[in-house]
């Protein structure tokens, strides 16, 4: 340990003594590490970005979407048998990762008028499923299902015909039709642009379609559709094993089972990301380069002092060490603040406003740790890389030459 000490030690003298040289040599190193660590982790948040807004859509890998209609007139099973069926399939299977959706037009009463409403009518599940993420209040609970006064998730247009800006106020709107109610918003997401809309919690059995209009009777945009999470490389023997069972528990009826999830942003991801790190590793080469460049020159600079110290009983491995870690020392200096740099910046980019249009993300991104671990290891390696040359000749050179020089 003495000598690793030593060298450690040795190494930073000569930084200290020839600090000037070196800060100089280590500018390249020091934007090049940067330009790899900022470049490295806004590639993994826009990676993230991309994969949560189409799980939003599509649902996580794998979602399957599993539908019923009545082979004969085309329509719709009866919702009791249906939900009899999902729940006999849930149940036999120990299916944990399940959500139910469908969609309705309801009738709510506005302060500018009664308006219809697109209202999608869920499970609580769906919202972790699809990754939604409330900008204000909460998403849809279990407890929400027995509510006397429904509870609603909205667009920001929706509570803009309310005349509210947040939930400050817990506003709450009359849900039209024979039988009003009054129901409380509970949250606001960011989605459907200019176009109002509300999620609203799904009442399984024979009171779901008055629960999605408030009785009115709503017209269904085609029938519920169940939603299964399934491992990917289960999700061929699942969709199977789903369309025989549920067409046995109804008779009848065609079932149709497919993946909604976006199969190809796996591939499209990897890609960028390999683009980023490629960019990333041509910059740190062109800073390695110049380091490189001014340890040879100062290792001829000093080519007299190694020959003074070798006639003095200074090793081959010791003189190796020396050279090498100086340049090692170096750029781990330079890569600790470049990687300090790159957390400033990143950290202080409105990244949820230009790529998700903000929209928060449902994994807070934070500064990806992996990109701060690379840009050190990249500044070591370049450092190493670019001291082994200059440590090669300082080692090669001899003794009374070195003295004459």
């Amino acid at each position: 340990m003495t000598g690793i000490l030593g060298a450690f030690a040795e190494a930073w003298d000569e930084v200290r003594v020839h600090k000037a040289r070196v800060v100089l040599s280590l500018v390249g190193v020091f934007l090049a590490v940067f330009a790899l660590t900022t470049v490295t982790a806004l590639g993994a948040i826009v990676a993230q970005s991309q994969q949560e807004q189409a799980e939003r859509w599509g649902g996580r890998p794998a979602t399957l979407a599993v539908t019923a209609f009545d082979a004969t007139s085309g329509t719709a099973v009866d919702a009791a048998r249906w939900d009899a069926a999902v729940a006999g399939l849930v149940e036999r299977y120990g299916i944990t990762g399940s959500a139910t959706v469908s969609y309705s037009d309801g009738l709510y009463r506005l302060p500018g008028g009664t308006q219809t409403v697109q209202t999608t009518r869920v499970s609580p599940s769906y919202g972790p499923l699809h990754r939604i993420r409330p900008v204000h209040g909460r998403w849809l609970r279990e407890g929400d299902r027995a509510s006397l006064s429904p509870a609603l998730v909205v667009n920001e247009a929706f509570l803009g015909l309310l005349g509210h800006s947040d939930l400050s106020a817990r506003p709450t709107v009359v849900i039209g039709g024979p039988q009003p109610v009054t129901a409380t918003v509970v949250g606001v997401v960011r989605e459907g642009f200019e176009q109002p809309l509300v999620y609203r919690v799904d009442r399984s059995g024979g009171d779901a379609a008055a629960a999605a209009g408030g009785g009115a009777g709503p017209a269904f945009y085609g029938p519920p559709t169940l939603e299964l999470w399934v491992p990917p490389e289960q999700a061929d023997a699942v969709m199977a094993t789903v369309r025989n069972d549920l067409a046995r528990s109804l008779p009848g009826a065609q079932v149709d089972v497919y993946r909604t999830d976006d199969q190809g942003i796996g591939d499209s991801i990897g890609t960028l990301r390999a683009a980023i790190r490629g960019a990333g590793v041509v910059a740190l080469v062109l800073g390695g380069l110049g380091v490189l460049n001014v340890g040879l020159v100062t290792v001829r600079q000093r080519i007299r002092e190694i020959g003074v110290r070798r006639s003095f009983g200074a090793s081959s491995a010791r003189i190796f060490s020396a050279v090498m870690l100086e340049s090692v020392c170096a750029t781990a200096l330079a890569g600790v603040a470049a990687v300090a740099a790159a957390v400033l910046l990143v950290r202080n980019l409105p990244l949820v406003e230009w790529l998700a249009g903000g929209v928060p993300l449902a994994d807070d991104p934070g500064f990806p740790f992996e990109a701060a671990v690379e840009g050190m290891v990249a500044a070591t390696a370049v450092g190493a890389l670019a001291g082994l040359l200059p440590a090669v000749i300082a080692v090669r050179a001899r003794v009374i030459d070195a003295i004459r020089f």
